[in-house]
């Protein structure tokens, strides 16, 4: 059988633009002859989303990203991608842009919504959600640290500003003369310590004896005390305890006007009569001092007695009662 020229040369074209059009879709990410349905989503950023990305579901491999464009003049991007027709899901459904790697990468996952409403078609448009991803949370979670981190070096700063004016000529001067000051101190620290050394080692034999007589003497100490308690000390102080007892009663007793002395104490006509005694006795010595005569009459020769006159500068003046004066100072009959 004979094939012709011309036909021949159609089989060829024809094939050529089969096989075009086989490489476009692949290129495309878009299979001809696969059950697929395209969507489409729209973010304001995709952080590098490029066509052939993979789209999943649950983890699950579903389809893939078929173009990213700018949709209008507000810059949103719109991004078309395709999924196997084999699994219904609502058009609620929400499309989230991803991390595939910690070193970069975006992908494109669809949490289905089983919300009872319509199911998505081709050409439905998703909502759109964008995960962040561990750089954008390191940020988040690193920003607050850096405001402290740049307070912190802020701070610093004005305290460096502050000593540099604080520490001037004259305050670095003393600073040094005082460090140089306890570098010295540190140094005759040192050699004390050497010198209480030396002498600790040269004076260790009388050191032991001493510890040894302290060891000594608290020995003897407990033996004194053991002593004193077999001495009978505690029925000593039971009974000075109880002498106490019966002092603090007896005390008690006088206090209550009970006894001698009580009735002395509390008895204020005993107190008066005694007081009153006492001025008496007092007038009756003064009076016997002052005229002996009238008590004591001796007469060798039987003259009569003179009466007694008591000088004028006589100190007993000054503390005879005016009362009784002439009663003192009158002529014994």
């Amino acid at each position: 059988m004979n094939i012709s020229r011309e036909i021949k040369t159609g089989i060829i074209g024809i094939g050529g633009i089969l096989l075009f059009l086989l490489g476009y879709s692949y290129l495309k990410s878009s299979p001809l002859f696969e059950n697929n349905k395209t969507l489409y989503v729209v973010y304001h950023h995709v952080g590098g989303l490029q066509p052939g990305t993979a789209v999943s579901i649950n983890g699950f491999t579903v389809g893939k990203v078929n173009d990213v464009g700018f949709l209008d003049a507000s810059g949103d991007l719109l991004v078309t991608f395709s999924v196997d027709d084999s699994f219904s899901f609502s058009k609620n459904s929400t499309a989230e842009l991803y991390d595939t790697g910690i070193i970069g990468g975006k992908g494109i996952q669809i949490l289905p919504a089983f919300d009872q409403g319509p199911i998505a078609q081709a050409g439905d448009t998703l909502i759109a959600s964008v995960k962040p991803g561990v750089t954008e949370l390191l940020q988040q979670q690193l920003s607050p640290l850096q405001n402290k981190v740049e307070d912190v070096i802020k701070n610093a700063d004005s305290l460096l500003v502050n000593i540099n004016t604080i520490l001037d000529g004259r305050t670095k001067k003393d600073l040094k003369q005082s460090i140089e000051s306890l570098n010295i101190l540190i140094a005759n620290t040192q050699k004390t310590t050497e010198v209480l050394s030396n002498i600790v080692v040269l004076n260790r034999g009388a050191i032991e004896g001493s510890i040894q007589n302290l060891d000594s003497f608290t020995e003897n100490l407990a033996l004194v005390t053991d002593s004193i308690s077999k001495m009978g000390l505690t029925n000593t102080f039971a009974n000075l305890a109880q002498t106490a007892e019966q002092l603090n009663a007896i005390l008690a007793g006088i206090e209550n006007g009970e006894g001698s002395l009580g009735k002395l104490t509390k008895d204020t006509e005993m107190y008066d009569y005694l007081t009153q005694t006492s001025k008496e006795l007092s007038l009756l010595l003064q009076d016997v001092r002052l005229n002996p005569k009238r008590y004591i009459n001796v007469s060798v020769f039987g003259k009569k007695q003179k009466e007694y006159r008591l000088p004028t500068n006589d100190p007993a003046n000054k503390t005879v009662d005016p009362e009784n004066q002439s009663n003192i100072n009158a002529p014994k009959n």
